[in-house]
């Protein structure tokens, strides 16, 4: 299959046969280099594939129309963020494609997890909620889910029984702390297995949260041979 450009320039960690994928998105004007340094702290088998995909370049209202990677635009900072949702689905195909290429390379999707961080999170929330297949686990750091009011309920859903880690900082100036506290209790309102991690923090990534991440994704993936 045919990946979308922007996609083709994803970074990958381990050149290995892969046992399992991880994809796992940057936020808003980053890249996919962003989180690649995390890889070694997490001490994980070197063949755990790790994805960084790039977000399309694009202007950003909020930001002055300046042309920056972003997964969607964001039209105004209000309590529940104005977006772009064209952009929003443009950018679920296109991690639902990555999904896709994994599974076409042998990796069963019980063994794929979707990660992402602020803008990247709301992405990974948003494909986790509407992909057909269960998932290994997601990953939401520092980020928020773009419809909190359509989620939909966890019964019989493809991803039941998929652990949800919701982390976000107490201190966030950028993705305010209730936006995230909504967000999570909007998932486990509707029966997803969630789990809260709050840290004294702002909109960053800090050692006691790498530290649980480590054992998240260990528990997740020490069977995976």
């Amino acid at each position: 299959m045919t990946v979308l450009p922007h996609l083709e320039r994803y970074s990958v960690s381990s050149q290995q046969p892969a046992v399992g994928s991880v994809i796992w998105l940057h936020g808003l004007g980053a890249s996919g280099h962003d989180f690649e340094p995390l890889v070694p702290e997490l001490g994980l088998k070197p063949n755990v594939r790790f994805l960084f995909p790039h977000a399309p370049q694009r202007p950003v209202t909020i930001n002055g129309g300046y042309v920056m990677p972003a997964w969607y635009d964001i039209i105004s900072m209000s309590a529940l963020r104005e977006v772009n949702h064209e952009h929003v689905a443009q950018s679920i195909g296109d991690i639902q494609a990555l999904i896709t290429q994994e599974q076409q390379r042998g990796i069963a999707h019980e063994r794929i997890i979707l990660a992402g961080f602020s803008q990247g999170g709301a992405i990974t929330l948003a494909t986790a909620l509407q992909v057909q297949h269960p998932l290994a686990g997601v990953l939401a750091m520092s980020t928020y889910l773009i419809d909190p009011d359509q989620v939909p309920s966890a019964q019989g859903h493809a991803n039941q029984n998929t652990p949800f880690l919701v982390q976000h900082g107490t201190f966030d100036p950028v993705v305010p702390f209730s936006l995230g506290q909504r967000s999570e209790a909007a998932l486990k309102n509707q029966g997803f297995a969630t789990t809260w991690e709050p840290y004294p923090m702002e909109h960053q990534v800090c050692a006691p949260q790498v530290q649980s991440l480590a054992k998240w994704f260990q528990g997740i993936t020490h069977t995976w041979s």
